[in-house]
């Protein structure tokens, strides 16, 4: 029996081995074949390929503060790979496209080591046009397509979005450059991005999408560098966001539905230099859902619309022998954000919680760092949650080797 019930595990592990070999063999093939087309028609001026490796050891620790309990920590070892070519066509049009690995998980990229040493599934991470018309004097962009979040947006820090969403749509930005960095003075981004496509022939076909708009400016003041900014985004039809899953670290359509967020959001930094190797930077953000409580009514609590996060970073890991270090404190309202903001925190609640993160990162070698990361979080307001939960901390530490190239 034990030798029929292996044989099955066996042949079940190489049809999903065969599934997963044929996908990658597709996607490889077409982005060879784009590749070739781009070389014979586009003549790029300069193809731009980057990528990056991060391998992960992560602990998780879920303390109940019961003593008569034992408390058991959930070890990973995971892997991040990010690789794409971001082709500069000519002066008025570039592109980008990138593979990593990850899965059906919007807020993470990263593969988990299990399922017996099978291939892991790659996939198409973004896709975007850049046309940036030089009779604008190249300060405009217009951008089609799926773009990573902070080159998309303005973004300060994750109490808003996580780090890993790749945003789908129409975004037009001012005072970026075509690598997604703010120029100094002012920067505007105006965005359309679709959250959830309903297909229903036999309801009103109501698509979900975010609407953005953002304005910041970055300048200077004496030995002082600073950024500050504000930012509007409206969820629209929720109520016809169909995502279900069993996955703890994907938003459900339950967490999203019947609510909504109309989120404005207020941003900035400041920093200077310590020494000309070390420099400093303060950053804080806040947000406040400012739907109606007609259109959310389970907002009893008004302090449960607000969140803030406040952090500072000394140092840059930029070269070898470089030592960077930051300090976070975070604090969520269980309605303040959508459930896309950054998944590390409090296991992966999103919302309705509080505490702090530290890290550290070192540059060992060209190219090559090494990091650690710890998050110390509980739940804000323990009444919404069940009565098990009510006393848990979750503890987490993360450490990265991350090589770019």
């Amino acid at each position: 029996m034990r030798y029929s019930v292996f044989n099955q595990f066996q042949k079940h592990k190489t049809a999903q081995h065969n599934t997963k070999d044929l996908t990658m063999k597709k996607t490889l093939f077409f982005v060879a074949l784009a590749t070739a087309l781009g070389f014979n028609n586009a003549q790029a001026v300069d193809w731009n390929w980057k990528g990056d490796i991060r391998y992960r050891y992560e602990s998780g620790l879920k303390d109940d503060n019961v003593n008569t309990t034992d408390d058991h920590s959930r070890d990973r070892h995971r892997m991040r790979v990010r690789f794409g070519v971001y082709p500069w066509i000519n002066e008025e049009l570039s592109a980008g496209l990138q593979l990593s690995t990850g899965g059906t998980e919007p807020t993470s990229r990263n593969e988990t080591f299990d399922d017996l040493f099978a291939a892991d599934d790659v996939y198409l991470n973004e896709a975007f046009i850049d046309y940036h018309p030089m009779f604008l004097n190249g300060n405009v962009n217009l951008l089609l397509g799926k773009r990573d979040i902070a080159k998309t947006l303005i973004v300060e820090k994750d109490l808003v979005w996580d780090g890993d969403l790749t945003f789908e749509g129409i975004t037009l930005q001012y005072g970026k450059d075509s690598d997604g960095n703010e120029k100094d003075g002012l920067s505007a981004v105006a965005g359309y991005y679709v959250i959830d496509e309903n297909s229903s022939v036999t309801t009103l076909e109501k698509d979900a999408y975010i609407v953005a708009a953002e304005a910041s400016y970055k300048g200077t003041v004496s030995d002082l560098g600073y950024r500050l900014g504000a930012g509007y985004y409206d969820f629209v039809n929720l109520d016809g966001y169909s995502a279900s899953t069993t996955s703890v670290t994907k938003p459900t359509a339950a967490q999203f539905t019947p609510y909504d967020f109309n989120i404005v959001e207020f941003f900035g930094n400041v920093g200077g230099d310590i020494t000309e190797t070390v420099p400093w930077k303060l950053y804080a953000q806040y947000a406040f859902n400012t739907a109606k409580q007609s259109d959310y009514p389970a907002i009893l609590d008004e302090d449960e619309r607000n969140a803030f996060l406040v952090g500072l970073k000394i140092g840059k890991a930029k070269n070898p022998g470089q030592l960077e270090g930051s300090a976070e404190y975070v604090s969520i309202g269980k309605y303040a954000v959508a459930p896309i903001t950054d998944s590390d925190r409090n296991g992966g609640s999103f919302t309705n919680l509080e505490g702090f993160k530290i890290g550290a990162v070192y540059h060992l070698v060209q190219n090559m760092t090494i990091g650690a990361t710890y998050y110390n979080f509980d739940y804000k307001n323990k009444d919404l949650v069940s009565v098990a939960d009510s006393d848990d901390r979750q503890h987490l530490l993360q450490a990265d080797v991350v090589v770019k190239f």
